[in-house]
């Protein structure tokens, strides 16, 4: 496997935060949903349980939940450590401390790890990493989502931005991708970009969400089929 288990640093969001950072509404979780690069979050395994359909890609799903549950050990003090030194960077109002956050995000990864094994059995949890192209048919999907991965993470450049979100278009009839800012909370490049080539044959807009922890993280970006 060329994706290495060493380059995996687990964080989990949950139900409350996917659906106040891509504004799911009631009518939205009753819809077919892709969740792309959700690694670690509890939000598939929260939603299946509240009857929805969600199914989400992750090239870490390739890893055994033993090898993922050690990843989240090793890693977790380093990341708090991060957070601490640049905690000035964040937004302290719903979650209000490191012991708060820690919390939150270890209770996420927990429902995760213990949902794991059963979801992969359902094809809930799909070892899959853009671009390449999914394993499902056109339009199998109403709702593509992506968190803190595409246009947040500029490096990974112009090409591949178009060519990941083009295969989340091809499977969802829709994509809302948040937030829209890179990882030193500046405007992210990429946007303008995006939106001038998916806009000959989409609709595209930004939205303000009820969602803001990194400071300037708090819009969506929606790519819809023409109607």
């Amino acid at each position: 496997m060329a994706f290495k288990l060493q380059s995996v640093v687990p964080w989990g969001r949950n139900i409350d935060e996917y659906r106040e950072m891509f504004l799911l509404t009631d009518s939205d979780m009753k819809k077919r949903i892709a969740g792309f690069g959700d690694g670690p979050a509890s939000f598939n395994r929260q939603a299946t349980e509240n009857g929805c359909h969600v199914t989400s890609f992750d090239p870490i799903y390739g890893f055994s939940r033993q090898q993922l549950e050690w990843r989240i050990s090793e890693v977790k003090d380093i990341v708090m450590q991060q957070m601490a030194e640049n905690s000035e960077n964040y937004v302290w109002d719903k979650i209000r401390s490191l012991d708060e956050l820690e919390r939150v995000r270890m209770s996420a990864m927990k429902m995760f790890l213990e949902d794991y094994e059963q979801g992969k059995k359902e094809g809930r949890y799909i070892c899959h990493e853009l671009p390449d192209r999914l394993p499902f048919s056109d339009d199998s999907f109403d709702i593509g989502l992506s968190s803190h991965f595409l246009l947040m993470y500029t490096s990974l450049g112009y090409d591949f931005h178009i060519k990941a979100i083009s295969e989340m278009l091809r499977a969802c009839r829709q994509v809302r991708i948040f937030p829209l800012c890179d990882l030193d909370s500046n405007d992210s490049e990429m946007i303008q970009k995006v939106i001038a080539y998916f806009s000959q044959s989409y609709d595209t807009q930004i939205k303000q969400t009820n969602y803001q922890f990194q400071k300037g993280a708090d819009r969506l970006l929606i790519i819809s089929r023409k109607q």
